[in-house]
């Protein structure tokens, strides 16, 4: 009688955990893996600046792992990695006198400040979301550079390959990330949230 209930009990609890791992466990593992912190900053800002929130989420997941301490051996700083004089630019830009360069450790501001960033980037290199990445990485001058010599670009508008492997990797690093963030957002638009 043991045997009779205990096998059909042991499949029922297979089922269920299998359940559980299709539905449920791959979605913690990514929630792990590309987390969502500063969202309300991220949307806010996106929304200010015209952006895909996701897109803004892909870089600062691969600029400094949505750590707001991060410093990179070249000096930038914060979640969207800032060089401080670029910070002091774009304060200067947005008319805020109160700038110094340990205000690029707020999240909300670093946020705020790669997010205007990017919309420069975009309506300097006509939104091609490659340039303005490789921008955002190596800097506008050295993708004009890129663009002004036909062994990177065959028109002078399209990048056909880029010369920094760093620079490289880092665009294709934030495509990667961008389709997942993309995942995600959509998942949650789904959920009502």
């Amino acid at each position: 009688p043991i045997a009779r209930v205990g096998l059909p009990l042991v499949f029922l609890l297979l089922i269920v955990a299998a359940v559980y791992y299709i539905f449920f466990y791959p979605r913690q593992i990514e929630q792990t893996v590309y987390p969502l912190a500063y969202r309300q900053e991220i949307d806010q800002y996106s929304k200010q600046y015209g952006l895909d929130p996701a897109r803004v989420a892909a870089v600062i997941y691969c600029e400094s792992s949505f750590r707001p301490e991060a410093v990179s051996s070249a000096g930038a700083r914060g979640l969207m990695q800032i060089m401080p004089d670029t910070g002091e630019w774009i304060a200067g830009k947005l008319g805020e006198g109160d700038y110094t360069h340990e205000g690029l450790f707020e999240p909300e501001r670093n946020i705020r400040y790669g997010c205007w960033y990017l919309n420069y980037l975009e309506n300097r290199f006509d939104a091609d979301i490659v340039k303005v990445t490789a921008a955002y990485h190596a800097g506008g001058g050295r993708v004009d550079e890129w663009l002004g010599n036909e062994a990177y670009s065959k028109d002078g508008e399209t990048l056909s390959s880029i010369p920094s492997d760093a620079t490289s990797t880092y665009v294709k690093r934030v495509q990667a990330a961008y389709a997942k963030y993309k995942e995600i957002y959509a998942d949650e638009a789904k959920k009502g949230r």
